[in-house]
């Protein structure tokens, strides 16, 4: 929203002895921070987008990943990395939070194109995006285009603007710090996307197909033609399609032009001389950019690559633990010597290996304008997969991802009984649960859930995850319209009530009642600092926000 300023002139007021005891407080974290700051490391988060397990370092003989590879060799390899679900709004809302994304009704696809009307996400008041407490702690944020945390838009400028000092910026942003300020930067990697498989030549679908296809084009996001389809390996439930060997070729290509991003990221660390005091932790928001794995619960659609490199303490041999996306926010915070929040769902993995994760959870909702929702539970070996929609396909029509290709080639060899009954089972009714012993049946495509054999497995995992339902699951038992219309008051999103503040000596000090972010900054500047202090200047500009609420409106102090 557009600021709007309201003016305070505060000369004459004093505070109480809670102010003193809070100001206190504030002064004491500040020095903490002051001290931390000399051993904080930089850290940099590199995301793919839909991407699983398809690069040389996992064993990948198709892929072109030279500049990933050097990464792994001097780094760790993590193997068992899953996202909390298969698509991307949903998982990066766990990512940035380090909460599941069902506990602030962030699962569905997306909360700000909802087909009921734009809402966004409702996180509980003490919930706060990592980058922004690395904010609090004296380290300089940045991040590209991308956001799309559901209680953001998809682009930059559209969420909290406590999170980030930098937004829609390349990685070369970090030259903005403050000398000897540590940072954080998300850089977003587009070029593997699943839009990436949307011909270019032939016939055009949609008008959705078109716009992307012509921003792809002018982004230059597009891969080279590299790859040899007839070198493909096709999983079993792929049917052997000239469409299915091409489109999986161009992600291939596609995946090699990211790799080369990579590189240039890397080149540019050592030109500044940062590649030794910065943590690099690669990976995806989840996996293929394919049918039959994006917006699934299989592995297929939720475990991704991850490679972290930098930090002091690593082994050179793989790591087998199982880890969650919520467990990347404390896991982060953990490099910056911040310890993580009671609220957090997950745990730092590089440190707290007494405590090793023995499930790692999904779910899938509404997906584009088609309702559902799915369940998911893992261990090492085996998962288990509930629907509360029976009859909904993996498979069924969806607008968006029916511009590609391989989509429409396969359902359409379905269709003509040119399909084997693995190849045919994606297109059939989800049913009621699902069961995997995912060592025998890698790609899950032999269902157990009725086999004796299996049963005390079955009761297992069942068990457990009614115990993450009836922990997490706060707005999965009603529909996206009434959770929108709790979200909301009269149809619109709520605005945040403005800071409040009193001045203590020559210093303004902002508070808030409802634990909302505060950001401030001197007339006239661009940029928004958060407020983790007492502020010595004549005049401030200030502002609030809590998550899923409009900012507020901006007040001018005169102190």
């Amino acid at each position: 929203m557009k600021d709007k300023a309201i003016t305070f002139s505060s000369k004459k007021i004093s505070f109480q002895p809670f102010q003193f005891f809070f100001l206190i407080l504030i002064w004491s974290i500040s020095f903490e921070n002051l001290a931390q700051s000399k051993e904080q490391p930089n850290i940099l988060l590199l995301v793919a987008e839909d991407l699983s397990n398809r690069l040389g370092a996992y064993g990948d003989q198709v892929a072109k990943t030279p500049n990933i590879d050097r990464l792994a060799q001097s780094g760790q390899i993590f193997t068992n990395v899953f996202t909390t679900a298969g698509v991307c709004a949903p998982s990066r809302a766990a990512l940035i939070t380090g909460q599941h994304q069902i506990s602030m009704g962030a699962q569905h696809m997306r909360s700000s194109t909802s087909p009921h009307g734009k809402y966004f996400a409702l996180p509980s008041e003490e919930v706060k995006a990592f980058p922004e407490i690395l904010r609090t702690k004296g380290y300089f944020t940045f991040t590209d285009r991308k956001l799309d945390y559901q209680f953001s838009g998809i682009y930059s400028g559209t969420g909290p603007f406590t999170i980030w000092d930098v937004e829609g910026e390349d990685h070369l942003a970090w030259r903005q710090r403050k000398a000897g300020q540590p940072f954080f930067g998300l850089i977003n990697f587009s070029e593997t996307h699943e839009s990436g498989l949307m011909r270019h030549d032939g016939v055009i679908h949609s008008e959705g197909h078109r716009q992307t296809i012509a921003f792809r084009q002018k982004a230059n996001l597009n891969g080279a033609r590299i790859t040899d389809p007839k070198l493909v390996n096709l999983e079993p439930y792929y049917p052997d399609l000239t469409e299915m060997r091409t489109d999986i070729a161009q992600h291939y290509n596609n995946i090699h032009r990211m790799d080369k991003r990579v590189g240039l990221i890397l080149k540019d660390l050592a030109a500044d001389n940062l590649e030794n005091n910065t943590v690099i932790i690669w990976t995806s928001d989840h996996g293929d950019g394919l049918p039959r794995a994006k917006r699934e619960l299989y592995d297929s659609g939720i475990k991704v690559p991850m490679i972290i490199a930098g930090n002091q303490n690593q082994s050179s041999a793989p790591d087998h633990q199982m880890i969650s996306f919520v467990d990347l926010a404390p896991t982060i915070l953990g490099l910056a010597d911040i310890e993580k929040l009671d609220w957090h769902h997950g745990r730092d993995f590089l440190t707290n290996n007494s405590q090793k994760r023995e499930y790692v959870f999904a779910s899938r909702d509404r997906i584009d304008e088609v309702d559902d929702r799915q369940r998911a539970v893992r261990d090492q070996q085996y998962k288990y997969i509930r629907s509360f929609n029976e009859s909904v396909p993996g498979g069924h029509s969806l607008a968006y991802r029916d511009n590609l290709e391989i989509t429409r080639a396969w359902r359409e060899a379905h269709a003509k009984g040119l399909t084997n009954a693995i190849q045919s089972e994606w297109f059939k009714p989800f049913g009621r649960e699902k069961l995997f012993d995912l060592k025998r049946d890698p790609h899950e495509t032999v269902n157990l859930v009725r086999e004796s054999d299996y049963a005390e497995i079955k009761d297992r995992l069942s068990s457990t995850l009614d115990k993450f339902i009836n922990r997490h699951d706060s707005w999965g038992n009603i529909s996206e319209r009434d959770m929108r219309d709790d979200f909301l008051r009269g149809g619109r999103l709520r605005q945040t009530n403005p800071p409040e503040f009193f001045i203590s000596g020559n210093r303004i000090v902002l508070t808030s009642s409802s634990n909302a972010s505060i950001g401030w900054r001197i007339p006239g500047t661009r940029r928004w600092e958060i407020y983790s202090g007492p502020i010595d200047s004549e005049v401030i500009e200030a502002k609030s926000v809590r998550y899923g609420w409009l900012e507020s409106e901006v007040l001018a102090i005169t102190r």
